[in-house]
């Protein structure tokens, strides 16, 4: 069934529109991630969906039982409420039924026969209508809501007003999850979630069949939420089959496809130019006209729709000591300890990264082995030849009221306006967007420019804390790539799952009272954490946001959670009906037949001659692709299932 419909939308904020004939169908129970560079307008057209923006053209349809929700970004509470009341009004409707069923049932004990009737149809009515929305419970599902998003039971009568900005956008996203609306809309869910938060919601999502579009710099979120792809770009959208992974692989066999295209028939039109040219007045004037003719009913291909990434790179690191940082017994707390006994060796070459809960002290430790912070005890002690740069997540470094260009410029060397704006350029700002004021810039704009200072610094030990906030999907790859190829030293702080894994080589995990020390990435860490090699971090989030000296309760508890492990793994479900495996993968043979005739099909000069046959053609290939690609989940799902 169509929930939504989406026609034809354009929306101007400037001379060129920034959505440009967008239309899109949204079915009851998918779940899509709408991705594309930031700034192509992913936040207008939630607003336009949400009935926040009006449209300068275009429609969006929606069935007239159907609601829809949007996440703010914005907290705004009536004064003087409390987290739970700000939960328990998002079930206003359900607490209505609920108190108008205890009210009828209380009417069907005293009533006459003559109201009996009446008053059993309404309670049927009732009771079918909160069974339906899963009515039942009301304060089991604001707890289980709250737990799951890091409000500790202590927070529930907490007055809103003493919430921090991150709680608060948090309490929104419990009052959206628990409204239950048709279509949800959400922007940066994640944002102020840490880990175990992030992969709870992530269940919810799953588990309760929603039907939603999501806007996430999140990788690891999409490929578990979504089960279909919308790429935004130059104003229109294009549809892919599948998760955030899927639509990688399925965008490239697409560009691959495109660029071929294109190409040829640039080749072609090339070849029949310089035909007439060559002709038009000699012997061949026929046939040049002919051609010519040939040449005005050629329909061009469009360009491939390609997303340009910035080719970010740090210059090669001074050579230092071996040990590049050591930690000596350090211990560090404020109202609570924070950390107590850590110790550790960062050699040159090696890629840290911290992982763990908000509020367990990630920042403070990095401040510390700065010298920003003192220690409590212990000592912490840089190798020789160590000279640290340091990526401050709210950007401190660069003054807002300074042009770009002039804020990278580093304090030890001398650089030239040219060298500036090269590296800006490296870092993706370029024209005269070096020019703006820092202040000006958007928050991803920003960050760029932060790391382009943190280049021009000559440093061999980064420490950065939230280096891809306010980065899109392709800056955030960028970086990563960047940073491995960097032979220098690196210590991060980072609650993207996805940078942790592509980046570090070695993980220091928050547990309660202590931080472990694994030899890997965050795969390794997941591979350890399932085989009940470590404890889970994720598990002890919310003691780790406390924690205490290590004692023989949390030993105990952290053999119980590696007994209980494999039961914490749920069976994988079926979303597609049961085939055999040898019958799916003669399907999946086909198609790549089909696929390869295709491609042989879009080579033939002839073809490119026929701009409609070249259009149908694509999309016939497309619609093969998308096939392709849920065969291989099917594929995979009955491999597993079967």
């Amino acid at each position: 069934m169509i929930l939504l419909t989406v026609s034809r939308l354009r929306k101007y904020f400037a001379l060129e529109p920034v959505l440009d004939g967008v239309s899109f169908d949204v079915r009851r129970g998918e779940r899509i991630s709408l991705v594309g560079p930031n700034g192509t307008g992913k936040t207008t057209l939630l607003h336009i969906l949400a009935g926040r923006l009006e449209p300068d053209a275009g429609t969006v349809e929606l069935p007239g039982f159907a609601r829809l929700g949007l996440l703010e970004q914005h907290p705004e509470f009536a004064p003087g409420r409390t987290v739970w009341d700000e939960a328990r009004e998002a079930l206003g409707e359900q607490v209505r039924l609920a108190e108008e069923a205890e009210r009828v049932a209380a009417a069907l004990a005293t009533a006459d026969a003559g109201r009996r009737s009446e008053l059993e149809r309404r309670f049927d009515e009732l009771q079918h209508e909160l069974e339906r929305r899963d009515a039942y419970h009301l304060d089991h599902k604001i707890e289980r809501v709250l737990h799951g998003l890091g409000f500790p039971n202590t927070s529930f009568r907490q007055p809103v007003a003493q919430l921090s900005g991150g709680q608060q956008n948090r309490l929104l996203l419990a009052r959206l999850l628990l409204a239950q609306p048709d279509v949800l809309l959400l922007d940066e869910p994640s944002n102020h979630l840490d880990i175990e938060a992030t992969e709870w919601l992530e269940d919810f999502l799953v588990q309760s069949q929603a039907t939603l579009i999501v806007v996430s710099h999140d990788r690891y979120f999409l490929d578990k939420v979504a089960t279909r792809t919308l790429e935004l770009l130059h104003g229109t959208v294009d549809s892919y089959a599948g998760n955030y992974t899927a639509y990688c692989r399925q965008k490239d066999e697409r560009l691959e496809v495109q660029r071929r295209t294109y190409e040829r028939q640039q080749a072609e039109i090339a070849r029949l130019q310089d035909f007439v040219r060559r002709n038009a007045y000699g012997q061949k004037h026929a046939q040049a006209e002919d051609r010519k003719r040939k040449l005005e009913r050629i329909e061009a291909v469009e360009r491939p729709r390609e997303i340009p990434t910035p080719p970010m790179k740090f210059p090669p690191a001074p050579h230092s000591g071996e040990i590049v940082l050591r930690a000596e017994g350090i211990a560090k707390a404020f109202a609570q300890p924070l950390f107590a006994q850590l110790s550790f060796d960062i050699l040159r070459g090696q890629k840290w990264g911290i992982l763990g809960p908000n509020g367990c002290g990630k920042t403070t430790l990095l401040r510390c082995l700065l010298g920003d912070e003192p220690v409590d005890q212990g000592r912490i002690v840089l190798g020789t030849g160590v000279k640290v740069a340091y990526f401050d997540q709210q950007l401190a470094c660069l003054p807002a009221d300074a042009e770009a260009v002039d804020a990278v410029r580093p304090d030890h060397k001398e650089f030239v306006e040219q060298q500036r704006r090269d590296l800006l350029a490296r870092f993706g700002l370029v024209g005269d967007m070096v020019f703006q004021r820092v202040g000006s810039l958007s928050g991803g704009e920003r960050n760029r420019a932060a790391l382009a200072r943190l280049a021009a610094s000559d440093a061999n030990l980064l420490i950065l804390d939230e280096p891809t906030n306010h980065l899109d999907l392709w800056a955030r790859a960028a970086l990563e790539r960047a940073l491995r190829e960097f032979d220098g030293t690196i210590l991060f702080v980072s609650h993207d799952r996805y940078f942790l894994n592509q980046v570090a080589d070695h993980l220091l995990v928050v547990e309660p009272g202590r931080f472990r020390v694994i030899d890997g990435n965050y795969q390794t860490y997941l591979h350890l954490v399932r085989q009940g090699l470590a404890e889970n971090a994720v598990s002890a989030a919310r003691s780790a946001a406390k924690p205490a000296q290590p004692g023989p309760d949390a030993e105990s508890t952290a053999a119980s959670n590696r007994r209980a492990s494999p039961a914490a793994q749920p069976r994988r479900k079926r979303r597609f009906p049961y085939r055999k495996v040898s019958d799916l993968e003669a399907d999946i043979g086909a198609c790549e037949s089909r696929i390869a005739q295709l491609h042989e099909l879009l080579a033939s000069p002839e073809l490119l001659r026929n701009g409609e046959r070249v259009r149908q053609t694509m999309a016939d290939l497309e619609a093969a692709q998308q096939q392709l690609a849920t065969l291989y989940e099917h594929w995979e799902e009955a491999s597993e299932l079967n």
